[in-house]
């Protein structure tokens, strides 16, 4: 998995930019590519997209547009190329507000996000988000390499923050978060 580039720009798109890596070239989709310009160093947290149509990498600039990347795409209904075009029109922080307000106006004029979408976009969002970032509930950890896990795993975003809650220690380390998260995910 490509997780992160650091190059330098060679081209830019109506929505990719081109970033040479040692001499390979990456297209990179990416919401704002017209925040970029050619010849400028930079660095893309960058997600790789498979499916079975399609492979393409996704980079964003800043850790927050990253995460809130991986927050979209964990909605139901809502693929990455929705959550790419949506935060065409917004930014972290304003998504946070508008989730947390739950202002579905707000969500329903960004592109490609419907009423149903801004709708489940609150419902599983809301509370997880302060500023583009996890927000810990109750002063516990948020444990986001632990979610990820439980992600791939094939468990539902509402299964595992119901297993985290169950998490009595607040200093697991994010493994031992799976382990524990697991243990109350399989109890019958």
């Amino acid at each position: 998995m490509i997780k992160g580039l650091k190059g330098t720009i060679v081209g830019i798109g109506l929505n990719s930019i081109d970033i040479d890596v040692h001499d390979v070239v990456y297209e990179v989709l990416t919401p704002h590519p017209d925040r970029f310009s050619i010849g400028e160093e930079t660095t893309l947290y960058t997600h790789e997209v498979i499916t079975q149509d399609d492979h393409y990498l996704a980079g964003f600039p800043s850790k927050e547009e990253s995460q809130s990347f991986d927050y979209l795409i964990s909605v139901k209904g809502v693929g990455p190329k929705t959550a790419l075009n949506a935060l065409t029109g917004t930014t972290p922080e304003l998504l946070a507000k508008a989730i947390e307000s739950e202002d579905v106006r707000y969500l329903k004029k960004l592109p490609g996000i419907g009423p149903k979408a801004a709708q489940q976009i609150i419902l599983d969002l809301k509370g997880k988000l302060v500023s583009g970032e996890a927000t810990p509930q109750n002063g516990a950890p948020s444990h986001e390499q632990a979610r990820q896990v439980l992600k791939q795993m094939g468990y539902k975003s509402k299964e595992i923050d119901d297993a985290l809650k169950h998490i009595e220690d607040p200093n697991l380390t994010d493994q031992q978060a799976v382990l524990a998260a697991l243990k109350f995910l399989r109890k019958p």
